[in-house]
């Protein structure tokens, strides 16, 4: 009877063993972010209305048209005089002979202050990193980048450690997604993650308006993140990553190219902003969401759509009885990638946004202008200084980047976030309740028909004497 029993109980044991292993597998699977911290430039480096000036002015090859082009675009750009620029660019005029050097002390000050940051606060030394991912789309030096901080830093001989290079503005979800499939097969495992951009040797000097856009969004900045999936540090943590969707639309030709390094007739060297991105844009983002909301919301809020997008429903309701479908029955917050107004303004308007929501990313764009693939970070940093997140919010970033690709996330916040973080000096600031464009107040008369007939030298000459 006894041997009986022990039968019809062994399938039992086996079935709860195996579903105590998988609930460990889960647990060790799980993607914790610890901490993170966005870079400051220093003030010097700031790009103000006059030093934008003197710096266009530098460059001989533009007219009155492209002045006035430049002036409408960084009028439109949502971007505000306090952004910060390149070293060699703002304090060494050197923007035509960029050096390496130039390029590797920009990115030795953003990694190396950030992450000075983030170890003093962390009780995770340098010596306990198991992955290092850098992600830096248009500089690979040798020996890399990662292996400057490894050096720096002294970490240990089996670090994991990988350049993602041309990833474009996309490139901090690409960085996070590697570290969460590394996660997988590597217990009790720390990374960090460091994502920005290099500008100091790509700042374009040609007159192509198409490559002339980049001057007027893109800025110095960057962030350095600690992550774990060590179960230990859930207390520490302020972040759980709960789903992420990548989608790749490189395959249309179209897409590939709308945002792309290149060079212009003269050879002068820029990245290339097509009239297509938009369009681009809007394609990529509808085939993430598609895998990516069924994820995110809850059943009930899926069950309305579907109700209320039927035919039969239709032909019974008007169109505003009938809605959209309500992100916001999953989400409570979106991060969007701050990558220009009209960006930040179409997205919101795709999901049925309000101002409340897209206000981070206004603001992020306004202070820091387009920093790349370290925006995100301040626009989720926004948000933690204006104590907005909450334990149990859903945070959905959204970011878009060269290939074309549109890669989202969906975290979770694990407690009440309140840090000042790199918006601590300015937070009370924001949002002010009037954006005037310094640029325009300033040299809106550059659109003045007069000046039709005037040398370029005149033109010039004009300029030097309100700088």
């Amino acid at each position: 009877m006894d041997f009986l029993i022990y039968v019809y109980l062994l399938p039992l044991f086996y079935v709860i063993f195996q579903l105590c292993r998988l609930i460990f597998q889960w647990r060790d699977k799980c993607c914790y972010m610890l901490d993170y911290e966005c870079y400051k430039p220093p003030e010097e480096r700031r790009l103000a209305t006059q030093k934008c000036a003197q710096i266009v002015l530098r460059n001989k090859n533009l007219g009155l048209e492209e002045y006035r082009f430049l002036l409408r675009t960084i009028v439109n750009s949502g971007i505000g005089e306090e952004t910060y620029g390149p070293r060699n660019i703002v304090l060494e005029n050197l923007e035509e002979r960029p050096r390496l050097s130039h390029s590797l002390s920009d990115m030795d000050e953003l990694c190396f202050d950030t992450l000075d940051s983030l170890f003093a606060r962390s009780t995770i030394p340098p010596s306990e990193i198991d992955i290092l991912v850098v992600n830096v789309s248009l500089l690979s030096p040798m020996p890399s980048l990662t292996a400057r901080i490894v050096n720096r830093y002294k970490m240990k001989p089996d670090v994991k450690t990988f350049n993602l290079c041309g990833m474009g503005c996309s490139a901090s979800i690409v960085a996070i997604d590697l570290v969460q499939h590394l996660f997988k097969i590597h217990k009790n495992a720390n990374a960090i993650v460091v994502s920005t951009e290099s500008m100091a040797a790509n700042w374009y000097c040609g007159q192509e308006r198409s490559m002339m856009l980049s001057n007027c969004l893109f800025r110095s900045g960057g962030c350095s993140m600690l992550f774990s999936n060590n179960t230990s540090f859930k207390k520490q943590a302020i972040l759980k990553l709960k789903c992420m969707i990548r989608t790749h639309t490189g395959s249309d030709d179209e897409a590939y190219g709308c945002c792309i390094q290149d060079e212009d007739g003269l050879g002068y060297r820029g990245f290339r902003l097509t009239k297509a991105l938009t369009k681009v844009g809007v394609h990529a983002l509808t085939k993430n969401l598609q895998i990516l909301v069924p994820k995110v919301l809850p059943m009930k809020e899926l069950l309305r759509y579907v109700i209320v997008s039927s035919p039969f429903w239709r032909k019974s309701k008007s169109t505003e009885q009938l809605g959209g479908l309500n992100l916001k029955s999953g989400i409570d917050h979106f991060c969007i990638h701050p990558g220009g107004r009209a960006v930040i303004e179409g997205v919101g308007k795709s999901l049925g946004l309000k101002e409340y929501d897209i206000e981070p990313a206004r603001m992020a764009l306004h202070r820091f202008g387009n920093t790349s693939a370290g925006g995100l970070w301040y626009v989720l940093g926004y948000m933690e200084a204006k104590k907005r997140l909450k334990k149990g919010d859903k945070i959905l970033m959204i970011s878009l980047g060269a290939g074309f690709k549109c890669n989202n996330c969906v975290w979770e916040v694990v407690r009440d976030l309140d840090n000042g973080n790199v918006w601590k000096d300015c937070i009370d600031n924001y949002p002010p309740e009037n954006i005037i464009n310094p640029f325009a107040e300033r040299y809106g008369w550059i659109n003045d028909k007069n000046l039709d007939t005037m040398a370029v030298d005149e033109i010039r000459d004009q300029f030097k004497h309100l700088i």
